[in-house]
């Protein structure tokens, strides 16, 4: 009897095959948003590069958490060694990057890199560093922010502009606050108007949590500065947006290089005058 196939997703996406004598960019995808969002990336690569994708979301371990609760039965260092094993030996990664959560992974693969395989930068997509001055306990993450977070992503979503401000939603509960997104959603052609708000609820409560997972990930993990420079690009609504460096300069033994791009932190995947800033990071020689 033959095995079956291998249901479970797979971890890297070749978006983009590099050429002979091109480069490889890639990048570390946290979920939330689906690896297609990568596409406009690989089209507005030059024609000999390579564009491959490491998707956490295809971790189960990982994965799994943001729908029980946001505990991980894993660490950032076993989930870049599960990164590494899915890039093919025969893969020579020129630029390594990772948005958001990915950044703090991109840099445990660096570490766990062997220095011959290392890429040549390291990029950061307005990535928060995980640093002790940037680490929070759950309590601690406001509802306001969490709320203009989901607001960002839920529109990053529906490709629509969700427009409410954090001073909207400041001193708003979580429930007072989500009637607010929703009203926000429906006026922008992002949700129908019969949209129920307990719906709305369950998908925050599971994006809230998908966020706890990488906070209580990040809490325990100490890392060393880069081996190598480092280059942030951070969103015009970034998710911090007060915050020039987001904490990386005390990782950044060999030098930190900030680009501005525009779009917030969810669609600075995806606008073509974001890939315009970002697409030569990636590719400098």
């Amino acid at each position: 009897m033959r095995p079956l196939p291998d249901a479970r997703p797979a971890v890297a996406h070749e978006f983009k095959s590099a050429r002979p004598g091109g480069r490889t960019v890639c990048v570390v995808h946290p979920g939330a948003l689906a690896p297609r969002v990568y596409r406009g990336l690989a089209e507005a690569l030059p024609e000999d590069d390579g564009l491959t994708v490491l998707d956490l979301g295809a971790v189960p371990e990982y994965a799994e958490a943001a729908l029980t609760g946001g505990r991980a039965a894993t660490t950032v260092e076993a989930l870049s060694e599960r990164l590494l094993a899915a890039l093919r030996p025969a893969h020579r990664v020129h630029t390594l990057a990772g948005w958001s959560f990915g950044g703090v992974l991109a840099l445990a693969m660096v570490h766990a890199m062997p220095a011959e395989r290392r890429p040549e930068r390291l990029v950061l997509l307005d990535s928060i560093a995980p640093v002790d001055g940037y680490k929070q306990p759950d309590e601690a993450l406001d509802p306001a922010l969490l709320l203009d977070w989901f607001a960002m992503y839920l529109g990053a979503k529906r490709q629509r502009d969700i427009e409410v401000t954090r001073d909207t939603l400041s001193g708003r509960g979580t429930d007072d606050g989500l009637v607010a997104v929703l009203d926000a959603a429906v006026a922008a052609g992002a949700l129908p108007a019969d949209t129920p708000l307990p719906g709305l609820r369950k998908l925050y409560d599971t994006y809230v949590d998908g966020l706890l997972r990488n906070n209580r990930l990040t809490a325990p993990h100490r890392p060393e500065p880069a081996p190598l420079p480092l280059l942030l690009v951070k969103a015009e609504r970034s998710l911090v947006p007060g915050d020039a460096t987001l904490g990386w300069p005390s990782l950044a033994a060999h030098g930190l290089t900030v680009r501005g791009c525009p779009g917030d932190h969810y669609t600075m995947l995806s606008r073509p005058d974001s890939l315009d800033v970002i697409v030569p990071l990636l590719t400098a020689s």
